[in-house]
């Protein structure tokens, strides 16, 4: 089984304004563990630095500071190709994932040639049909030689999970894959990604700005605004006790069945009086500082 063990993840990128460059920083010390059989939720606004993390994680990006280390059972490092194959994505728009001039099957025999998982061509497509089949898209005769545009959006998310797993992953970063999709074939989606968590015993981390698929599908829950980690915890006891004022502020706006008509909280937050330089951790029960060294972080006194 593959971990992946992220440490102080700080990025910076350098805005030009004519002869004048500033920098942004848009990860800040951020630190997360990802285990196989457990799904981490990374939950934040747009712009908080959630696709950040996930393009450094898949090695789209190079981080700043920090160190993103991935490691089998026995303590030997994943790197190079290994790593490549063993850590995948799932994007958030499957309608721009996929290629529309080639086939479905086209789509997920690429990974398994480029990676070495196949060697001849009825070996890969007997393989695709497979994997297709493991997302439930039946009959998979039908569906491998479709062109994208031929299926709906869900089915080319699944389709996008085929061709993430298909090279052997034990790492998958799911950047908002349901975001795009319709409310009612959500759920259905995320169950997927459930069951093939279970079966491979995969890390999953998952990004969304959505509370409840985040407590539905996730063991942990770390919020993320302005770049810092303000609140991280078990999923449930981040959702139902949340402690920081950003956080309460995400749940107050999450659709409550309860409260029909009500989605957003009721008294206006001034988002610039947000504070962010202090993080709660509901497993060690106490605030501590952000935006600096996890080793470094001291314990601070806050009222919530």
């Amino acid at each position: 089984m593959t971990s992946v063990h992220v440490t102080d993840l700080v990025k910076d990128y350098t805005i030009r304004n004519g002869l004048k460059r500033t920098r942004l920083r848009a990860v800040d010390h951020v630190s997360l563990e990802l285990t196989p059989g457990r799904t981490v939720a990374l939950v934040g606004e747009s712009g908080s630095g959630k696709s950040t993390i996930a393009k450094i994680l898949t090695r789209m990006e190079k981080p700043t500071a920090g160190t993103v280390a991935v490691e089998r059972d026995d303590g030997t490092t994943v790197d190079r190709s290994a790593y490549r194959r063993e850590v995948q994505m799932v994007f958030q728009d499957p309608f721009a994932s996929l290629n529309p001039f080639h086939s479905i099957e086209h789509h997920i025999a690429r990974p398994l040639r480029i990676h070495n998982r196949t060697a001849k061509g009825e070996e890969t497509r007997e393989r695709v049909l497979e994997m297709l089949e493991r997302v439930n898209l039946t009959p998979a005769a039908n569906i491998a030689p479709r062109r994208p545009h031929e299926l709906s959006g869900g089915q080319r998310q699944r389709v996008a999970i085929a061709r993430a797993l298909a090279p052997g992953a034990k790492v998958l970063i799911a950047d908002e894959p349901v975001s795009m999709l319709d409310v009612s074939i959500r759920l259905g989606v995320l169950n997927l990604m459930g069951r093939l968590q279970r079966e491979d015993d995969l890390a999953v981390l998952y990004i969304t700005h959505d509370l409840a698929t985040a407590r539905h599908f996730s063991d942990e829950i770390t919020v993320l605004y302005r770049g810092r980690v303000v609140e991280r915890g078990p999923a449930d006891a981040v959702i139902l006790d949340p402690h920081h004022e950003y956080t309460k502020l995400l749940a107050a706006a999450a659709p409550d069945p309860e409260r029909p008509g009500r989605v957003t909280a009721a008294d206006p937050v001034d988002r610039d009086a947000i504070d962010n330089s202090a993080c709660y951790d509901h497993f060690a029960g106490e605030w501590r500082e952000a935006g600096v060294p996890a080793a470094e972080a001291k314990a601070v006194t806050r009222a919530d």
